[in-house]
Parts: structure tokens; sequence; C-alpha cells
């Protein structure tokens, strides 16, 4: 099997990662709330695709619009503030999104269902009515046979101890809900001197993506922005699954002429951590996954592979064991969690991936890596935690 130079690793991991994108199961989300309760900001917050503004509104109902952006793989179902009396009152509202979730899980179209209800609740309010606890348990009790998680969310929970007299007063309702979540989308400026930070987001990401079937939670964790940890969590089971099948590989010792074999895992990790970042093709991915690779290639896919990853058997020559392919392989993918880590932190530059500063800060992750990744790798393939 011929070896691949960097520029066409780069390219296949590019390749897969549009077809990966592109077989992402839509995540469809409906989203709740009386007028005033900040749900563009969360969505906006969570996503940060802009999706309400950017997105394409299509009605579905008389008060419910389905919003969408091509080539991406959510849709939300968003309300117009809910209404005591009028056109949008709590009683039509509740019987449109009830006839629309029953359609959508029998019109046999996959990927059709309603995977996930945020209701939301502002706390600066101070009032939650009973109507709003009728309304979502009218909802519950005659869609349940669908077991659609309901959260809601105290939104413009300005403050902590407001959020939690609020959350208390719905506990006592007794609702068939998933959990109740307090957040603060955007910092909120009290006074010239105090700034209350963002809060909560996390805690609802990780929320949600507990709730959400397996299939959709991959598409929830490559969308969402919103949580790091979501990401590199996700992003490691990538690294585990292609360490032990390194590990795996190399049980018996891998001539360098047919090292080229584990590649293919290798890109399979690197599409599966770009995936869990949420990277697209654009010029922009293309010079991280290209600056990644040509900074540390040559070590791992290309020709000038360092022979102290080898040893010689008689007879045989220079081989690779299954601990040195494993380790080589979890190398790789820790740096480029880190890699991506960086950028999405701001510390590393996607304009200056090519720079050769960068490709050395990159080169020297890499080796760092490699000088523990033994014991870590050995660790990951045995199952045990290696982080």
């Amino acid at each position: 099997m011929a070896r691949l130079s960097p520029r066409g690793i780069a390219d296949q991991v590019m390749s897969k990662i549009n077809n990966e994108y592109d077989n992402l199961a839509s995540l469809n989300i409906m989203v709740l709330g009386k007028t005033g309760v900040g749900k563009s900001t969360l969505i906006n917050r969570i996503f940060e695709e802009k999706m309400v503004e950017a997105g394409t509104g299509k009605p579905v109902t008389n008060s419910i619009v389905k919003v969408e952006q091509e080539g991406i793989p959510l849709v939300l179902y968003d309300t117009p503030g809910l209404e005591l009396t009028g056109a949008n009152d709590f009683e039509a509202l509740s019987k449109q999104i009830t006839k629309l979730i029953h359609e959508y899980f029998n019109d046999k179209i996959v990927g059709n269902e309603i995977h996930c209800i945020l209701y939301c609740v502002s706390t600066a309010s101070h009032r939650f009515e009973g109507a709003e606890s009728d309304f979502l348990r009218g909802i519950l009790d005659k869609t349940k046979e669908y077991n659609v998680p309901v959260i809601i969310v105290l939104t413009q929970s300005f403050s902590r101890s407001d959020a939690e007299e609020m959350k208390q007063v719905i506990e006592a309702e007794n609702l068939p809900i998933s959990a109740i979540i307090p957040v603060l989308a955007d910092e909120y400026e009290f006074d010239e001197d105090i700034i209350i930070p963002p809060y909560g987001i996390d805690t609802l990401t990780e929320k949600m993506a507990d709730i959400l079937p397996d299939s959709i939670r991959n598409t929830f964790i490559a969308l969402e922005s919103a949580n790091l940890a979501l990401k590199t969590k996700r992003a490691r089971v990538a690294v585990t699954t292609a360490t032990i099948t390194a590990a795996a590989t190399g049980v018996l010792p891998i001539p360098i002429a047919d090292s080229s074999i584990v590649i293919p895992d290798q890109i399979a990790m690197l599409v599966g951590i770009s995936i869990a970042f949420g990277l697209r093709i654009d010029k922009e991915t293309s010079s991280i996954i290209s600056g990644t690779i040509n900074a540390i290639g040559p070590t791992v896919f290309g020709k000038n592979l360092k022979y102290s990853l080898f040893k010689i058997i008689p007879g045989i020559g220079l081989v690779m064991s299954g601990t040195t392919i494993a380790s080589v392989t979890y190398a790789l993918g820790e740096t480029y969690i880190k890699v991506l880590t960086g950028i999405y932190t701001g510390e590393i530059k996607k304009e200056e991936m090519e720079t050769p500063e960068t490709k050395k800060l990159i080169s020297d992750m890499f080796m760092r890596e490699m000088s523990s990744s033994a014991v870590k790798a050995k660790e990951v393939s045995n199952g045990g935690n290696a982080q």
C-alpha cells in the first residue's frame, strides 16, 4: 500500500468530513415561552449560528414556524409569545403543538420527530403562572407515548437566588419534565461597575446531550458551540477507538513498508474529532487540517518517519509494534484536539495555521504528547482512563 503524503492525508480528511456532515441526523428542537423571555438569545447562545435571525422560517401551523438553514442539520420549531388570551393563548397553542408532535412521530418520515422541548420562563418576571403549568402538563400527557423530553430553562436569571426560588416554585408543580435549569445567556451590565457574566449554558447543553438519542447527540455536539468540554469528551471517543484499533492492528509487528495500513483508522479519528468540534469544509477548515498535518505529518505519515519509532527484527528489518502504533495514533489525536481547543479559545489563530511559528507550536505539542503517549495509549487500549 503506497504511503500517502501529508497533503494526501489532509485531502482525505476533508473529503470524509463533508460526507460525515451530510449524513448527520437532523436535530429537531421546539422552543416555547411567553413574549420577551429571551428564546432567540438562548438559541443563538447555544449554537452561535444566529439561527433565529438568519434562518428561513416556514409556517407549519397558525402559530408555529419551522426555522432552518441550508446545510445545517438543525430544525427549530419556534412559537410566538404565549398569551393568556388571544390568538396564541395556551389552549390554542397546546392543541397545535400536540397535533404537530403526533403528526411528526407518525408520518413514517425518519428524522421528523421532535427530540427536545425547551420551555423558557423569565426569572426576572418572578412569575410562573398556573396556566403555564397546565399548558405543559396537557402537552406531555397527550404525547406521553413519544417521551419527548422537556427542559424548563429559567432565562434572564440575573439573580441566582431569585432563580433558585423560581426553580423551587416550579418543582412544587411536580411536572413530568427532565430538568429545570437557570441560565443567563449573555453577560448583564448591572451598572457601570458590576457586570454579571453568563452562566448555566454549560449545564443546559450537558443535560441536552444526556437526554438526546445517541445519533442525535452526535449532531448536537457538532452544532453546539457553547460547551468545549462536551466537544472534547466526544472527540476523545474517536481517539480511544482509533488507539484500541491501532494496538490490535499491531499485535504482530508491522514492517515499515506496511505501516500505512493504520492510516485509514487515523484518518477516521481525525474526521471524528473534526465533526465533534463542528468543522465544516471551507477555506479556514482546510487551513486548520492541512496546517496540523503538515506540522506533524512527516513524523506520523511521511517517508521521514523517525527511526526511534521502530525496532529491528532479524530477517524482517524495521518494524512497528502495536504499542508504537497506538502511541503515535494517541499522540496524533490528542494533538489535534489541542489545536482545535486552541482555535476555540482564541489562543491559536485560524489564519496563522500555515505560519512557521504555528507549525512549530503544533510540532512541539505532538512531541510532548509522544513523550508520554506510550503509557496513556496502553491505559486507553486496556479500557482505562488516560485523561
